[in-house]
């Protein structure tokens, strides 16, 4: 790795430097998006509880790639896109862009297009028009967070978590699971087929890459190590545990029913729960979508400047986001499909984060003392390993079955 040459981190206030909690809850916002929530949900229908380990074990890694993701702009004050844009040959920081952009609009696709049907299951909404309002609203969100600042995001992500956490609870307190399935869920193994295509699709939902980039660019003005790591332990265990919650749910609720879309899982709640189960569901995929596509494009944002040193105009932005999902829409696909698919994308791109945030935090020429220590490279390295493992073994299900 060649050295590198950059600006110093940015003067911190002594406000910024006590309160740096905030940033984390914002990245977390990626991990309840509709992405996660089908994922999650249709993985409980199917498979019971079988993949609660997924989760749980997604989570317990996702928690310290964020805090490696804080570490690095709080420390250098850079963003991950830019370290790297710095230390790649041109053809190499060209190739990360292109994977970047694509996980990050294959993201946001997927968060308007479940904005979109909760719109239409809920308000009747047509699909399409729908997708524009979930585009305009994220618009919206952060254009007002350039005017009253980063405090104003977090609000939102705060709020946003608390909405989808409380539906969540909502359904289970209506049918809460057996103990005995909650243990049986935590014993390792794939229960039957199609359960490592949900796996893998778990994986990228949970550790999302551009959830890695915003995450460092939120952490670069906030400056104290030992809150970051509470502000990332705090956000992931609310994270977490909703996503655990979303498994549950889709285990006691919908198992054996086949609800293999929004109408037929939205159906299915409300004929084994009740009414107000599938209201607080779509509530929450409402909420995460509106929420998420802000962080989404967000993130496109910070990979393109980092990685390109330029910026396109961010309603452009939004009608690449649009367009796609507006057509996805229309054109009859399996809406949860889709989202299944797009969160297996993210976890074909996930080597291409993890490499780069485990080299550039090791690196003492960008680190200083906070480089990473032994334990943690090679944790690091073990995790990669791992998805690798996971993403080899996808593909050659899918291609050689």
């Amino acid at each position: 790795m060649t050295t590198l040459r950059f600006a110093p981190s940015p003067p911190r206030s002594r406000r910024s430097a006590v309160r740096p909690l905030g940033p984390a809850f914002v990245a977390a916002i990626a991990y309840v998006d509709p992405g996660n929530l089908v994922t999650n949900v249709t993985a409980g229908a199917q498979f019971g509880t079988g993949l609660l380990w997924v989760v749980v074990l997604a989570t317990l890694v996702a928690g310290p790639v964020q805090y490696l993701a804080a570490k690095l702009g709080a420390t250098t004050g850079l963003t991950l896109p830019q370290l790297v844009g710095r230390n790649c040959s041109t053809p190499w920081r060209v190739a990360y862009w292109v994977q970047a952009e694509i996980v990050s609009i294959a993201t946001d696709v997927a968060e308007v297009i479940g904005a979109a049907f909760a719109l239409y299951l809920l308000f009747g909404v047509p699909m399409p028009v729908g997708g524009v309002i979930a585009a305009v609203v994220g618009g919206v969100l952060l254009a007002a967070g350039d005017r009253l600042g980063e405090r104003f995001l977090q609000g939102v992500a705060v709020a946003a978590l608390g909405v989808i956490g409380a539906a969540f609870v909502f359904c289970l307190a209506y049918r809460p699971p057996a103990l005995h399935e909650l243990g049986s869920g935590m014993v390792p193994g794939l229960p039957g087929d199609g359960a490592l295509y949900l796996a893998a699709g778990i994986v990228g939902a949970t550790i999302m890459p551009h959830a890695v980039h915003i995450h460092s660019a939120l952490a670069r003005t906030h400056g104290r190590l030992k809150a970051h790591r509470v502000d990332v332990f705090m956000a992931m265990l609310f994270a977490g545990t909703v996503n655990a919650s979303m498994l549950v749910v889709g285990a006691g609720a919908l198992f054996g029913l086949g609800a293999d879309d929004f109408a037929g899982i939205a159906h299915g709640l409300s004929d084994r729960v009740g009414g107000a189960a599938q209201t607080a569901f779509l509530v929450a995929l409402l909420t995460s979508g509106l929420s998420s596509t802000a962080v989404g494009t967000q993130s496109g944002e910070v990979v393109m400047s980092g990685l390109m040193r330029r910026r396109i105009p961010r309603s452009l932005r939004r009608l690449i986001t649009v367009l796609p999902a507006v057509a996805l829409l229309t054109a009859g696909i399996s809406p949860v499909g889709a989202l299944i698919a797009s969160q297996v994308i993210l976890a074909i791109g996930l080597p291409f984060v993890l490499v780069p945030l485990g080299l550039l935090t090791s690196s003492r020429r960008v680190m200083g003392d906070h480089a990473n220590r032994l334990p943690v490279k090679i944790g690091i390295g073990v995790v990669v390993a791992a998805v690798t493992v996971l993403d080899v073994a996808l593909l050659m299900e899918q291609f050689f079955p």
